[in-house]
């Protein structure tokens, strides 16, 4: 059995981007900032998009730092370059939600 399921909480790295295309189709893409401290200690930031946001997540202007939760899949999107084929893993998200700061974590 195959499972493409990612569950990710972290902190934007970046103000959201959001387009909206002629079709009225919006898109919001996200940079998620992920700290692992186990097995080595490292900061991870992690490309996300999702389809179709929620009035209220276009609307909310997060700034950087602001939480986030995300629940998607992965994706390895393919494009051609003037360096040739290119590639990238994001997330394709179908949940996003945006956290107030937790007053412990400063």
């Amino acid at each position: 059995m195959d499972l493409n399921l990612v569950v990710l909480a972290g902190r934007l790295a970046a103000p959201p981007e959001i387009r909206q295309f002629e079709s009225g189709t919006r898109l919001a893409r996200y940079l998620v900032t992920v700290r692992t401290d186990e097995p080595h200690r490292r900061v991870d930031v992690v490309p996300v998009s999702l389809w179709d946001p929620d009035d209220a997540l276009v609307d909310a202007d997060p700034a950087p730092g602001t939480r986030v939760w995300v629940a998607g899949a992965v994706q390895r999107r393919f494009w051609s370059g003037d360096d040739g084929r290119r590639s990238r893993i994001e997330v394709v998200a179908e949940q996003v939600c945006l956290r107030d700061a937790d007053p412990e974590e400063g």
